[in-house]
C-alpha cells in the first residue's frame, strides 16, 4: 500500500499522503462506497479521477474511518459524523487528507508548474516576488501562496470568497516551511497557520485556524 508519507503535525492532528501506483481494480478492492458515493464516482469519466477518489478512501481507512463516516454540506465541504474535522485534496498521482480532533484545518496538494505565473495576479500581487532569483523560485513561492489559499476557501467555506481580494498570506521565506495567513471578510477577521512540504514536483500545504 502507498501510503507516502503520514505526518503528525500534534497529537490531535495527522496529515496522510498517498501516492497512486496502483491500478482502479486494484484500489477497488476491499472499499464499500455510500450510494451517493458509489453515484458521484461513477460519473467521472477520468479515470485519475475515480483512482484519486478511492485512494482517498484508503487514507481515511488508514486514518480510522470507512466512506460512510463522510458526508458532504451543500458547498462539498466534507464532515466526519464522530464530529472531527476533516479536509482532503487530489492533485494527479497524490492524494491527501487531514484530520483533527478539535481545530478546522484545510490541505491543498499542487504540482509546481510554469501555468501558475499565468494566473498569479488573479490571486496575489504578483509585484512582490521579483526580487526571488529565479523563475524556479517563484514557481515554488506561488504553488505555497495558491495552496495556502486553498486551504484556507476550504476551512471557510463561503460563497463569494475571494483568493485576491479576502485572503492574505504573510511574507515567508521558502526554506522555513511555514507561514500565518489571515481572512477579512465581510468585516470578520480570522488567523490560520500555515504549513508546507515539498516532494517530488509537488507542494503540499495544511492549514489550521487559530
Amino acid at each position: 500500500m502507498p501510503l507516502y508519507k503520514t505526518i503528525t503535525v500534534t497529537p490531535s492532528i495527522t496529515v496522510y499522503i498517498w501516492k497512486i501506483t496502483e491500478n482502479e481494480d486494484e484500489l477497488a478492492d476491499g472499499i464499500i462506497l455510500t450510494d451517493v458515493c458509489e453515484k458521484r464516482m461513477s460519473g467521472m469519466k477520468s479515470e485519475q479521477h475515480r483512482k484519486g477518489f478511492l485512494s482517498i478512501r484508503h487514507l481515511l481507512a488508514t486514518a480510522g474511518y470507512v466512506d460512510h463516516d463522510l458526508y458532504y454540506n451543500e458547498f462539498g465541504k466534507p464532515f466526519l459524523k464522530d464530529g472531527n474535522h476533516i479536509s482532503i485534496t487530489h492533485s494527479n498521482v497524490f492524494t491527501g487528507i487531514i484530520v483533527a480532533g478539535t481545530d478546522e484545518v484545510g490541505i491543498d496538494i499542487e504540482l509546481q508548474r510554469d501555468k501558475i505565473l499565468k494566473i498569479a495576479h488573479k490571486f496575489t500581487q504578483i509585484e512582490e516576488y521579483k526580487t526571488l532569483a529565479n523563475s524556479d523560485a517563484i514557481i515554488r513561492k506561488l504553488t505555497v501562496v495558491w495552496g495556502a489559499k486553498e486551504s484556507l476557501y476550504k476551512i471557510y467555506s463561503q460563497k463569494g470568497l475571494s483568493f485576491l481580494h479576502h485572503i492574505d498570506v504573510k511574507e515567508f521565506g521558502l526554506e522555513e516551511g511555514e507561514s500565518i495567513a489571515e481572512i477579512l471578510y465581510e468585516g470578520k477577521n480570522s488567523s490560520y497557520s500555515v504549513d508546507y512540504i515539498e516532494f517530488e514536483g509537488y507542494t503540499c500545504v495544511y492549514a489550521i485556524k487559530l
